[in-house]
């Protein structure tokens, strides 16, 4: 139970959300239901494929550098990507998820490899979600550095519509300079 009027009043001054969220444009749920947050708690970014571009990093940039973000999460979902979906301004976004549906190697039967396997579907969302991971770390500088010196961390995960649970992804997890260097040599 959240009065959001009370919440609106105390971030009227400011705000220093402890987390910036990349999730879908899912309209069933937000970063903010999913982890139990109320205004102000978190910076919530949401676009079609959890995709990024330069106007999330810049978002991302502020969120952790300016505001004080301590946290980056990415949650994923992907399913029109993978029925190849071409139509307007959608055919450009679902063109920059193609890479992980290509990289999704597991699902050999070529008329299984659509959003109607759901075993397909979540292999391409969660190498969507890692693919994400390392490209907000890899484009910004910014990122890179505060993660080295442990000022911010990164992780990748999937949210779970009918359980509500959040599973987090161990291997995207970046935290420290010692996790910088295991990923440039991994």
């Amino acid at each position: 139970s959240r009065n959001l009027l009370q919440q609106v009043n105390e971030t009227r001054e400011g705000q220093w959300p402890f987390a910036v969220i990349l999730s879908c444009i899912d309209s069933r749920t937000s970063a903010e239901l999913i982890f139990d947050q109320g205004l102000g708690d978190v910076f919530s970014i949401r676009i079609a494929g959890n995709v990024v571009n330069t106007d999330i990093i810049g978002s991302i940039e502020f969120a952790c550098k300016v505001a004080g973000s301590r946290l980056i999460v990415v949650l994923g979902a992907v399913k029109g990507a993978c029925d190849h979906v071409e139509m307007g301004n959608l055919t450009e976004l679902l063109a920059k998820i193609q890479p992980a549906v290509y990289l999704e190697t597991t699902t050999g039967d070529k008329d299984s490899r659509n959003s109607s396997n759901e075993t397909f579907v979540e292999n391409v969302a969660s190498l969507n979600v890692k693919r994400s991971v390392r490209s907000i770390v890899e484009r910004s500088f910014i990122r890179e550095q505060m993660i080295e010196k442990g000022e911010i961390a990164i992780i990748g995960g999937k949210h779970d519509l009918d359980s509500g649970a959040v599973e987090f992804y161990a291997d995207t997890l970046l935290s420290s300079q010692a996790d910088m260097q295991r990923k440039q040599g991994g």
